[in-house]
C-alpha cells in the first residue's frame, strides 16, 4: 500500500556543525524532495534548542521555498499559542503571496520549549486554552472572513493557506475533527496514543469548507543506509543524544553514560519515543514501513530522516524514495 510521503526537517544541528551549515543542509534536504517526489517538506518551531534550528519557523521556509521551485512547504508546526493569529495570518499569508500554492500551516498549541522559555516568550500556562479560537480566528483572517471587526490581514486576507492540526493526543484529534481539519500525529516521538486518536478523529470527524472528508497524517523515524549496520549505528548515535533530554542543559556524558541511561528504567521513555521507526537497508525500512500504513491506514506519511549529519540525511532520502516514493 503506498500513499503520498512527505519529510519533517528538524533542522538538526550536528556535532561540530554551525548553524549555518545546518541551514544549508535543510535547503539541500528541501531541493533532493522535490527532485524525488516527496509531497512536501516541513518544519517545526522549537525553543531555547541548541539542536535545532527551525525557531523562526515562517522565515526558514521563506528561504527554503526561494531555493526550490515546486514542492510544498509549511510549518509541522507554529505552536500558535506562541503568537497572535494576525500575526502568523500575516506571515504565512506574505509567503502564499510569494510562493503561490506551496504553503502549508500546521498548528500546534504546545509550548516548543520549557517553563523558563515559555515565559520568556511571554506566554503563560493558560495560553493554549485558547487555541481553538485562536485557529478559527486565523482561519477567518486567511479567508478574509475576518472574526475581529475592522482587521484585517495584509497580506493574508483571502489567500486560504490550508491549515493543518498536529498533535500527539486527543485533543488535537478532536479539534481536527470538530472544524473539519486535517490531522497529523506526532507518532515519531509521542506514539503512545495514536491508534486512540485515529479513531476519534475518524469517528468524529466534521465536513467543512477546506476538507469534505478525514485526512490523516502521521510521522515515522527513517534510518536508511546502504549498509545495515551504519544504519543502526545512525539510530543509536540518536538515541544517545536524546539522554540530553533527562539532564540539565550542558551536561556533557559519553556514549557508554548514554547507553546505561537507555538501558535503564528512566530511559524508558526515550526508547518508547522512537517506537516508530525503522532502521536499515530500504527493503527492511519498507517493510516497517509498509505495516505502518497498513495498520494505521493513514493518508499520507511524515518521514523523518533522522541521521546525524547532513550527509546521511540526504542519503536516508535518497534511499527511502528509490524504494517507496512514487
Amino acid at each position: 500500500m503506498s500513499v503520498p510521503v512527505s519529510i519533517l526537517d528538524l533542522a538538526t544541528v550536528g556535532k561540530d556543525q554551525t548553524i549555518a551549515e545546518a541551514l544549508a543542509g535543510s535547503v539541500a534536504l528541501a531541493q533532493t524532495a522535490e527532485r524525488l517526489g516527496y509531497q512536501r517538506v516541513w518544519y517545526a518551531e522549537h525553543h531555547n534548542m541548541a539542536s535545532i534550528a527551525s525557531s523562526a519557523t515562517s522565515v526558514l521556509i521563506a528561504h527554503v521555498a526561494a531555493h526550490t521551485s515546486t514542492i510544498r512547504l509549511g510549518s509541522g508546526g507554529v505552536m500558535l499559542p506562541n503568537h497572535s493569529p494576525l500575526t502568523i495570518a500575516e506571515q504565512f499569508g506574505t509567503l502564499e503571496t510569494l510562493h503561490p500554492g506551496r504553503i502549508d500551516l500546521g498548528l500546534g498549541r504546545a509550548p516548543g520549549s520549557d517553563q523558563n522559555t515559555m515565559h520568556a516568550l511571554r506566554r503563560n500556562a493558560t495560553s493554549s486554552d485558547a487555541f481553538p479560537q485562536d485557529v478559527l480566528e486565523l482561519q477567518g483572517y486567511l479567508r478574509g472572513e475576518s472574526r475581529i471587526p475592522d482587521v484585517s490581514a495584509y497580506p493574508g486576507t483571502g489567500t486560504n493557506v490550508p491549515l493543518y492540526i498536529l498533535g500527539s493526543s486527543l485533543f488535537g484529534a478532536g479539534l481536527a475533527a470538530a472544524l473539519g481539519l486535517p490531522y497529523a500525529f506526532a507518532s515519531h516521538f509521542a506514539p503512545a496514543a495514536l491508534h486512540d486518536a485515529i479513531a476519534l478523529y475518524r469517528s468524529e470527524f466534521k465536513p467543512s469548507e477546506q476538507l469534505d472528508k478525514p485526512y490523516l497524517m502521521a510521522a515515522y523515524n527513517v534510518f536508511a543506509a546502504d549498509d545495515q549496520a551504519a544504519a543502526e549505528r545512525q539510530q543509536l548515535e540518536v538515541a544517545r543524544s536524546r539522554v540530553a533530554l533527562l539532564l540539565r542543559p550542558g551536561t556533557k556524558y559519553t556514549d557508554e553514560q548514554a547507553d546505561e541511561v537507555l538501558a535503564s528504567p528512566q530511559g524508558q521513555h526515550l526508547r518508547e519515543m522512537m517506537t516508530y521507526s525503522a532502521a536499515g537497508t530500504p527493503d527492511v525500512v519498507l517493510k516497517h514501513v509498509e505495516h505502518f500504513v497498513e495498520e494505521t491506514g493513514v493518508d499520507e506519511l511524515i518521514v523523518t530522516h533522522q541521521g546525524a549529519t547532513v550527509e546521511q540525511r540526504l542519503r536516508s532520502a535518497e534511499l527511502f524514495a528509490e524504494s517507496y516514493v512514487h
